[in-house]
């Protein structure tokens, strides 16, 4: 089984509609495909559409990646930058918590969910400010043109900076002289507690998968002590194998995640064309995706043909 457990749409900020998603996922022959999208699950029914119509072999896993945000010690050999600090001295670490399998109208998260995404706008308006204050002539009307209907973000603000000729590409836009955190038009946005995170989506019958946790080029990371921190509060896994992670740093992890008795994931973190990944680069074995489908009790894996 060629299994893949975390891609975006349209519905935040890939370049695929969920059910292009879907059509694409099963070319590329993938039997198992997690929609991800950040803070919303607004691609569910259509992907379940396509799924229905066509798709026979896949099966799609419902989900999305929650904004949340750490505050950890200052660290002296810590890496990155940090997106806010406390008056202790204390980095604000912004990390992405997957969710599998929850019940997508469980009220506590759904709230949550909510206000993530209504301080996506306000959040993007004020990044384009900074960058227009930095000399990019950047406007809010080709941000909103490139994100369409979906949950506006860095990558929607990346891709205008691609378009003006600022970066070659989103990854490039994601450093500290533009939007990584820290960044110099970098801004906050309203984020979720990940021990909070994990309680919501638990009671929501939901399995919890820390995405991408060593990605330092994307700014600071948290340290392996609040890894095993989440772990006591019932995190579920990490994501190891990611195209932001090399291969002594997937090594290390999969050693703290044997430590920890975590699950390990892998997967492509797919956006479409706005980013150079392809489905299915990186997979997660059958056997740990078994035990996310055990463990989960909000909602079940939706097989292709299925009404």
């Amino acid at each position: 089984m060629r299994i893949d457990l975390h891609t975006h749409s349209t519905a935040s900020d890939g370049t695929d509609t969920p059910a292009e998603l879907v059509r694409n996922a099963a070319a590329a022959g993938l039997d198992v495909v997690a929609l991800t999208d950040h803070d919303t699950v607004g691609g569910y029914e259509e992907a379940k559409r396509e799924l229905r119509g066509g798709s026979s072999g896949l099966t799609l896993v419902t989900g999305a990646e929650l904004s949340c945000r750490l505050m950890v010690p200052p660290s002296p050999g810590a890496s990155g930058t940090a997106s806010g600090t406390s008056e202790d001295g204390a980095a604000g670490v912004s990390l992405h918590m997957l969710a599998y399998l929850f019940d997508p109208v469980e009220p506590e998260l759904a709230r949550e969910r909510e206000l993530v995404r209504d301080d996506r706008v306000p959040r993007a308006r004020a990044m384009v400010d900074k960058l227009r204050e930095l000399g990019v002539p950047i406007t809010w009307e080709q941000v909103a043109r490139i994100a369409g209907d979906g949950a506006v973000g860095r990558p929607h603000v990346a891709t205008a900076l691609v378009e003006l000729g600022v970066v070659d590409s989103v990854s490039d836009a994601f450093t500290p002289q533009w939007l990584a955190n820290g960044g110099r038009a970098y801004v906050e946005k309203h984020e979720l507690d990940p021990f909070e995170a994990i309680r919501l989506v638990k009671a929501a019958g939901g399995v919890t998968v820390f995405a991408h946790p060593l990605a330092l080029k994307r700014g600071l990371c948290v340290p392996e002590s609040a890894i095993a921190e989440l772990a006591a509060a019932g995190l579920d896994g990490i994501e190891v194998d990611h195209m932001d992670h090399d291969e002594p740093t997937r090594k290390r992890l999969r050693g703290l995640a044997a430590e920890l008795g975590l699950l390990t994931t892998g997967s492509s973190d797919y956006h479409g064309s706005r980013k150079t990944c392809r489905l299915g680069e990186y997979t997660t074995d059958p056997e740990i995706y078994g035990e996310i489908v055990r463990r989960a009790t909000g909602a079940s894996p939706v097989p292709g043909g299925a009404g």
